[in-house]
């Protein structure tokens, strides 16, 4: 992977040279800095007033060269539009042609600009956090928070880009316009049958994306799957993302997603019920549940490795797996087995292809509809844990067949094997397994997330895209000015489990012990909830269905509200401390210490614990995505599987307290399973604060 600024010099536009971001210059600038602060010969007030007046100087010089440039495609825009006008009294087909091709010609030459205006916006973003990194100083902070929303400010410019959305619809609309007229004058064996595609207008429409992400919903999504986006991709890099794309083997990858969520969750309401009926405890919940996620520790690891070399057989396997899994979950009823009912939930989570899932979408799915895909595999997850439950509370039934019962127990095993089936006869007809990457594109290439926290604190519609692994980036820069490429070593992907948590910092791993925090607590809220509210409330299944539900339904209104408003509100950290705060008093509020448990205090306490984990969840993997190491970005061992592997840890361990806990009586349950909870929660929130503290 080679280092930015080599980057840099290589993507220039020779004729621009001269008006980019100096990001050789203002690095060198850095290490003098540094250099002069140890010496003692500079302070840091100095530094600080020094390093600002040359940013504004670089943006200023970038800025004028853009606003020039958008004047010239302005001036060349109203003089094809004055041709077009003429065109209305003396139509000519050939001139309708030649106009057509004078727009396109103008919307290549926006391209370039585009690019021009992306490179530099991200060499302004490294060389920031460069800045932060050496000197432990919120610079970024205070540099964007004092330029972006000043009446004279030039940043704006750059992160807003109103002028070259304005060049991109006039060209769009004028071309528009002209396909129109042309297919008047044609014949009807001239004119298409649908509507001419326009690449140029294809092109900036995706320039202009990856320009504008902000913190958004669909933003928040991405950062949420942890589905990263590219920086700068090739014109070949994009072209075999096309030829890979397949949109109905992306349609199977998110309804993959959403079958194993309803797979997951709904055995949750009937899962004690089920266990009482064959002789075991209701506690015993925890453990049906929890097999599920025990076997899926292994089976991300070999869906992650097996996705390296395909990505249909890998989905086959996992539909089979899970039909044969949800018909002995079924069969366990007749054949009076705990075994055979923990066997079924076993080989259910054997069959968990969340990892191909992701990966399917990283890889083939084309960067202009990538962080839509990345959404719609959230969006996925958070309808199928919604309705997993309400699916159960419908299978209010009981009937035979032969020597088959089919009632509340059984039904949500039928039911699934059955969808299984149906899925598994779609999957076979319509995936299109992708096209091998050539052997360019199996060097691995640089993944992002999306914006970096200084622009989310200051700008509304920031510019920039993130590198996940930024902080290795700058390492392999090594800060030579005379070594412009990283490390062979920092390069390739980790290949194993081991190497992956040595690649760890020390934040990354507290935002995996804040994710392992949450996916216990709300699993513990989950899993144990018809045990609790069958002891204290009498609940019925259907009622505890219904209660689930609502649950699963606050996640896409909550993701909605975090990440379209409240984010642009808040840092990230600040969000991170607070959510965790009331998950914190989520778990108080729940415990049933002086007076009678009601249902008010379990429902609400139960709805406080459960919406701010979804926030922090969000909040929480927004942040992983930038801190992550880039060489967790590829490969078998990834930051997703990373992830993946600690919240099912998490919800293994709480299954398995549930069952311990039930030993000790059903009375003491609610509070034996919160203590644990409250416990990690309390560790989180002192590491965020230590975390963070010394961070900034």
């Amino acid at each position: 992977m080679v280092a930015f600024g080599k980057k840099l010099k290589e993507r220039q536009i020779q004729e621009w040279q001269g008006y980019y971001i100096n990001y050789k210059v203002m690095k060198k600038k850095v290490k003098q800095y540094t250099d002069q602060i140890q010496a003692g010969a500079l302070n840091q007030r100095y530094v600080l007033k020094d390093f600002s007046r040359m940013l504004d100087k670089e943006i200023e010089k970038v800025v004028l060269f853009l606003l020039e440039q958008q004047g010239v495609l302005a001036s060349r825009i109203s003089e094809l539009n004055e041709q077009q006008d003429s065109l209305q009294e003396q139509p000519d087909l050939s001139k309708v042609t030649e106009l057509r091709e004078a727009y396109r010609y103008v919307g290549r030459d926006l391209l370039k600009l585009l690019f021009f205006v992306e490179i530099n916006a991200i060499g302004l973003r490294k060389i920031l956090k460069k800045f932060d990194k050496r000197f432990g100083y919120r610079f970024t902070d205070y540099y964007v928070k004092t330029r972006a929303n000043h009446p004279y400010s030039q940043l704006q410019q750059v992160f807003k880009h109103v002028g070259l959305g304005a060049v991109v619809g006039a060209i769009s609309r004028n071309l528009a316009d002209l396909q129109d007229r042309e297919g008047s004058y044609l014949s009807i064996y001239d004119q298409p049958a649908l509507p001419l595609q326009e690449p140029v207008v294809d092109a900036m429409e995706a320039a202009i994306d990856r320009l504008g992400y902000s913190t958004t919903f669909l933003n928040f999504s991405v950062q949420r799957s942890l589905i990263m986006l590219e920086e700068l991709p090739t014109p070949v890099e994009e072209h075999v993302d096309d030829q890979r794309y397949h949109f109905m083997s992306l349609l199977l990858n998110l309804a993959n997603t959403f079958l194993y969520m309803i797979n997951t969750y709904i055995v949750v309401p009937t899962a004690d019920d089920y266990s009482m009926s064959l002789g075991a405890a209701a506690t015993v919940c925890g453990i049906v549940i929890g097999a599920m996620a025990v076997a899926q520790v292994f089976s991300s690891v070999y869906f992650s490795a097996w996705s390296n070399r395909s990505y249909f057989r890998p989905l086959v396997f996992s539909s089979i797996v899970l039909f044969v899994g949800n018909v002995m979950y079924a069969l366990a009823y007749d054949l009076k087995s705990i075994p055979v009912l923990l066997l079924g939930r076993i080989f259910c989570g054997l069959g968990s292809a969340r990892a191909v899932n992701r990966r399917y979408i990283s890889d083939c799915v084309p960067l202009k509809i990538r962080m839509q895909a990345s959404a719609g595999f959230v969006s996925a997850s958070a309808l199928g844990m919604a309705c997993g439950p309400a699916i159960a509370g419908l299978l209010q039934t009981n009937f035979k067949i032969y020597k088959l019962t089919f009632n509340q127990d059984t039904l949500p095993g039928w039911v699934m094997a059955f969808s299984w089936l149906i899925y598994l006869v779609w999957l076979w007809i319509s995936f299109r397994e992708p096209a091998q990457e050539t052997e360019v594109n199996n060097v691995p290439r640089k993944s992002n997330a999306v914006e970096s926290d200084a622009l989310e604190k200051g700008v509304v519609q920031p510019l920039l895209l993130k590198s996940v692994g930024d902080e290795q980036d700058n390492e392999g820069d090594q800060e030579c000015d005379g070594s412009e490429e990283a490390p062979e070593e920092s390069r390739r992907p980790a290949n194993s489990i081991v190497e992956a948590y040595r690649l760890l910092t020390p934040s990354v791993k507290v935002q995996l012990l804040i994710y392992f925090m949450l996916k216990y607590a709300m699993e513990i809220l989950l899993s144990a909830s018809s045990v609790i509210t069958a002891y204290y409330f009498s609940w019925s299944t259907s009622t505890v269905a219904i209660f689930l539900a609502c649950l699963g339904l606050t996640v896409l209104p909550v993701n909605v509200v975090v990440g379209s408003y409240i984010s642009n509100i808040f840092q990230d950290r600040q969000l991170l401390l607070a959510s965790e705060i009331m998950v914190c008093l989520g778990i108080l509020l729940s415990f049933n210490v002086v007076i009678p448990y009601s249902v008010p205090q379990y429902v609400c306490s139960g709805l406080l614990l459960f919406v701010s984990a979804e926030v922090l969840e969000g909040v929480n993997l927004s942040l992983l995505s930038r801190v992550m190491s880039s060489r967790l970005s590829r490969g078998t061992y990834n930051g997703g599987l990373l992830s993946t592997e600690a919240g099912t840890i998490a919800r293994v361990i709480a299954d398995v307290t549930i069952t311990l806990g039930g030993y000790l009586g059903q009375s003491k349950l609610l509070n034996v399973t919160l203590l644990p909870s409250l416990l990690i929660c309390i560790v989180c929130i002192f590491a965020t604060c230590r975390t963070y503290n010394s961070l900034y």
